[in-house]
């Protein structure tokens, strides 16, 4: 049976990346590799929006998760850190494990962050030297309000605003440079079309001047080594070969389509689920979908974990289900990266057809026929 990802990570990757990563490897200090990385670093700062040097980093997006936070603070520091989900309090984690002290400021899961609540959480604690959030929570499918809280973070010199963008850069519309975000991480697993196993930092200006400061212990992650290494098109350490060949034609897939273009193409995608669950009677856990992900909630006496298994012993389809307090309660449908109508109208099918053997009173159809309603007006 064929399998398909409908998992927030990994996603499926374009038969031109896989060929691509199926060539004879080279070494990673021979000129072959130095003019593949001076490729994908230009094709990085388009994704990212910014004149910044993106970092490219073997790991995933934890890494880069964890070397933002090594790179630019020192122990004891004050970080504000927006808790919403698994992921927020990812960060959380981090830094509580380098002697970071942690002022979260919560939000139900499912729902946005408030920015009223994080800039009165500034106000209170002057002390506070990073807010750091999900840009889009993937655990809940939420798609926080970056651009004010980078408005809210950028007039304080000694506050800078840390971004995690694993699940929407390539996706969602996040203009580093203009918006002001000072450190904005990514994985390779998402829309950016790949395998897991790359990361990617990028810091501002600013970002870099905490850098100077912080005194937090690091080696493999350090930011200023691999800056130095990555301006010269090569990698402190061994990379991940394979993978950045797979980058670079994954970048040429996506200025080929074009960002805006593709920040549309998911808008649509995530319109057409939506639509489509609805008309099944279901809701949205959140309340501020991303156009990345969807995340339903399953009505009573239909068990999550039980749809999940069902749709991919069925249909070969992988969704996700949720996590801690929501497993059971809710299926995550990504459409990130790689993905095209013909893919929603699979996947709602398939949804229509284990809703209803499990007893939940759908009208066949009814999904199917709200997502081409969709397509149909957009005049594919």
């Amino acid at each position: 049976m064929k399998k398909r990802l409908f998992s927030p990570g990994p996603t499926p990757v374009p038969e031109r990346v896989l060929l691509s990563m199926a060539e004879p490897l080279f070494h990673h200090r021979d000129p072959a590799f130095e003019e593949v990385f001076r490729e994908v670093r230009e094709g990085l700062k388009y994704v990212f929006q910014t004149e910044q040097d993106v970092l490219i980093l073997a790991s995933s997006g934890t890494g880069a998760m964890e070397a933002a936070v090594v790179n630019t603070l020192c122990e004891g520091d004050a970080v504000l850190v927006v808790r919403g989900g698994k992921f927020g309090e990812r960060w959380a984690e981090i830094c509580e494990a380098y002697g970071l002290r942690v002022v979260p400021v919560d939000a139900v899961w499912g729902e946005a962050i408030d920015p009223i609540l994080v800039q009165r959480s500034l106000e209170a604690d002057p002390e506070i030297r990073a807010v750091m959030v999900q840009a889009c929570e993937t655990s809940t499918g939420v798609l926080h309000p970056v651009k004010e809280l980078c408005d809210i973070v950028r007039e304080r010199e000694d506050t800078i605003i840390i971004v995690d963008a694993i699940s929407a850069l390539g996706a969602v519309d996040l203009p580093m440079d203009r918006w002001g975000i000072d450190v904005m991480v990514a994985g390779s697993q998402k829309a950016l079309m790949l395998p897991p196993g790359l990361s990617f930092v990028a810091l501002s200006e600013k970002a870099w001047r905490f850098v100077k400061r912080s005194t937090l212990p690091k080696y493999y992650f350090d930011l200023e080594a691999e800056l130095r290494s990555q301006r010269k098109n090569q990698t402190h350490f061994t990379p991940a070969i394979s993978l950045v060949v797979g980058l670079r034609e994954a970048l040429r897939m996506i200025k080929e389509e074009g960002l805006q273009n593709i920040f549309e193409r998911h808008k649509l995608l995530a319109r057409a689920v939506q639509e489509a669950v609805r008309a099944m009677g279901l809701e949205l856990l959140a309340d501020s979908p991303s156009p990345t992900l969807t995340a339903i909630k399953l009505p009573s006496g239909i068990d999550g974990q039980e749809l999940k298994r069902r749709l991919e012993d069925r249909y070969g389809l992988i969704v996700a289900g949720g996590q801690e307090h929501l497993k059971g309660r809710i299926i995550r449908i990504a459409h990130m990266g790689y993905f095209e109508p013909s893919d929603i109208l699979q996947v709602v099918a398939a949804l229509e057809l284990e809703l209803k053997g499990m007893g939940y009173p759908v009208e066949l159809g009814r999904g199917v026929s709200a997502a081409q309603k969709v397509f149909e007006e957009a005049d594919l």
